[in-house]
């Protein structure tokens, strides 16, 4: 403890923040750590699946701790490692911390299953992540400036070589952007930097020295204590929500709108807030924890106009080159940096989960430039590709350098009888995204029961792009793919990314009847068949789409989609299928809307509350206030009562035998 007394006097004179890693038993590791605590004072608040402190945060909880700046924690690690956890941890320690990280036994660590894994691996029970911890303690290992305290070893706490700078020294160019943006015009400004570097206290000064009126807004309003701090008497926050709802009282005399951490808001939402104010300034971490990656500013403020970037470099709480920043930094690899593009040909090879053991560096290139071209990528991301199961890479090499990835995930293999279930709406197990969707809600019951893989993440560098290399690195996988039906993907529709994927063979099979919250595109997907079984899917997927495009256009409000406007009102097999699903099991009335609209158009059936919604067009809200519904709840169950009425009507006998098979599938 002497030393470690040493250690923290020495952080303290430095403005530096330590890691302490604390590996062995669970008993012994609670004991080290309670010496710790013992001498050091600090708040000692405990991130982790249980409180060791009176102070405790669960990980999933960790965002609530923005804004506040704590003295000394403790991150119990021991039965699950929630990587954005630590990170966000980190990001409140003041100078002079220390980080006490407590960690299953050295050896039995990589073995162990990992409870955090639930969250990434799709699986039911938890798994090991042997490729991540392996990586994680030898890092450990190889950084001197981190104490390793392990049960049955020394403990060595070496000293540190002196920072080239003290804490604050980047105060100068805060002030500088600050004095920027008071005599700024009319327009949108954004400020970007890690974490620590003083961009909330800058928008609070902002707020503050302004002559007119300010507003604030964030995800959250316990995230804005640092901005609130800095504004002080001046500080006005508005939910993002509210704030769109109530936009023409809220706006009024307001010059600018600061939006704190804004990548973490929906981007159609902040599209619109940052249109209504004079002046709108965004702040927000670029790498880090959150998942923005550079894609915040490659794809949402690169749209938009009159946009003015500034960065700030430097760390204000605590000195340059702080040893607990730089390890979180290399550890979840944060540094998104991309090798420049060169004049060499490019080679395309087939990568896979134990090249982070063989070639370590050239899997991190893959997910930094994976990272660097998707708006949200985080360390969860991170670890799904290291550990999780069925995953699958393709790379586009010049050199060693890594210019374009592909990252697939295997999906389907599923029995018939879990697969009718998903279709009826019964179940709904974990992973298998696109296999389960075209069941659950595309009508295909056999899709989730043939093997596929479906695209995940496809990035390529900026300068070659459009020289068919994405082609070819799909064209790659294609190859690897044997003994699977077909290849699928799933991104927000824009006609320029479509034209990429029918370039590549990809005919598409559905969309979604929801925008995404990310791009505020809608959901589509579709499948590159690879097998006779995966060609059949896909002709009776495509078929599908061509015949409900009609009744889709009424639900999805986007004119670019490439949807057919042709009117078939005749039922066919697939129609009933569909119909005894929706009446008789719990298939969701978005999936089933084209078949209902055709029952409708029956002649024999008089359907008020299917008809008001997909004839007259009537809202939900307007549909129950005319039939004095309760409310959507309601409303869903007279639907499936109307189609059960619909069907027992065009044909009783094939209706009752439609409604026991559907009976015999819960």
């Amino acid at each position: 403890m002497s030393d470690l007394l040493k250690a923290t006097g020495q952080i303290e004179r430095l403005g530096w923040r330590r890691l302490l890693v604390i590996s062995g038993d669970a008993s012994w590791c609670e004991q080290q750590a309670a010496v710790c605590m013992a001498q050091l004072p600090g708040d000692w608040l405990t991130v982790g699946e249980q409180p060791l402190t009176a102070q405790y945060c669960t990980p999933q909880a960790v965002r609530t701790l923005l804004g506040r700046e704590l003295h000394h924690v403790l991150f119990d690690a021991r039965r699950g490692f929630h990587a954005e956890a630590l990170a966000a941890l980190a990001g409140t320690l003041q100078a002079g911390s220390w980080l006490v990280m407590l960690v299953p036994e050295w050896q039995r660590w990589p073995l162990q299953p990992d409870t955090d894994s639930i969250r990434w691996s799709e699986g039911d029970s938890p798994i090991p992540s042997p490729f991540f911890i392996h990586r994680f303690q030898q890092l450990l290992l190889e950084d001197n400036r981190i104490v390793l305290w392990r049960q049955h070893h020394g403990c060595s706490v070496p000293d540190l070589p002196d920072p080239l700078t003290r804490p604050g020294d980047n105060s100068g160019q805060q002030q500088q952007v600050l004095a920027a943006l008071l005599c700024a015009k009319p327009g949108i400004y954004v400020v970007t930097a890690a974490r620590g570097r003083g961009k909330s206290a800058l928008a609070g000064m902002l707020a503050a020295r302004w002559p007119g009126l300010s507003l604030v807004t964030a995800p959250a309003k316990v995230s804005t204590d640092v901005l609130a701090h800095y504004a002080g008497e001046h500080f006005r926050f508005v939910a993002p929500d509210r704030l769109l709802a109530e936009a023409h009282r809220l706006r009024a005399g307001i010059d600018w709108l600061l939006i704190d951490e804004a990548a973490a808001i929906p981007s159609p939402l902040l599209q619109q807030l940052v249109a209504l104010f004079p002046y709108v300034l965004m702040t927000t971490t670029v790498q880090g924890y959150e998942g923005t990656g550079r894609g915040f500013l490659l794809k949402f403020c690169a749209a938009l106009p009159n946009v003015t970037a500034h960065q700030l470099d430097l760390p204000l709480r605590y000195a340059a080159e702080d040893p607990l920043e730089q390890f979180i930094s290399r550890a979840l690899l944060f540094e998104d940096a991309v090798s420049a593009p060169r004049p060499d040909a490019v080679d395309i090879r087939s990568l896979e989960q134990g090249d982070w053991a063989r070639r370590p560096d050239r899997m991190a290139a893959v997910y930094r430039l994976l990272t660097s071209a998707h708006y949200r990528t985080s360390p969860l991301d991170l670890r799904r590709m290291m550990d999780a199961p069925g995953m699958h890479f393709s790379a586009a090499l010049q050199g060693d350098d890594i210019q374009g990835a592909l990252w697939l995930v295997d999906e389907g293999g599923l029995s018939a009888e879990l697969a009718t279930a998903v279709w009826a709406g019964y179940r709904r197990p974990r992973g298998n995204l696109v296999a389960q969707s075209l069941a659950a809600h595309a009508g295909q019951p056999e899709a989730p029961q043939l093997r596929s893989r479906r695209i995940s993440r496809i990035a390529l560098a900026p300068t070659l792009r459009g020289r068919g290399i994405g082609q070819q690195l799909i064209s790659r996988s294609c190859r690897a793919a044997s003994g699977l039906d077909f290849l699928s993907v799933s991104f927000g529709f824009t006609p320029r990314l479509w034209r990429f994927w029918q370039r590549c063979g990809f005919q598409l099979v559905r969309f979604g009847s929801q925008r995404e919250a990310s791009s505020g595109c809608y959901t589509a997907m579709a499948l590159y068949p690879l097998t006779r079984a995966g060609q059949r899917l896909t002709e009776r997927a495509t078929g599908r789409l061509a015949r409900d495009g009609y009744w889709l256009r009424q639900l999805l409000d986007q004119e670019n989609l490439p949807l057919a406007t042709g009117f078939d009102g005749q039922l066919n097999e697939d129609d009933w299928q569909e119909l005894a699903g929706f009446a008789w099991a719990q298939r969701p009335y978005e999936a089933s809307l084209a078949a209902l609209g055709r029952l409708v158009s029956q002649k024999a059936c008089r359907l008020p509350l299917l008809y008001a919604a997909l004839i007259e067009g009537q809202s939900v809200t307007q549909i129950c206030q005319h039939f004095s519904l309760a409310g959507r709840k309601a409303l869903l169950i007279d639907w499936r009562r109307e189609a059960e009425q619909g069907l027992l009507l065009l044909d009783e006998p094939r209706a009752l035998c439609c409604r026991r098979w559907v009976s015999g599938l819960g």
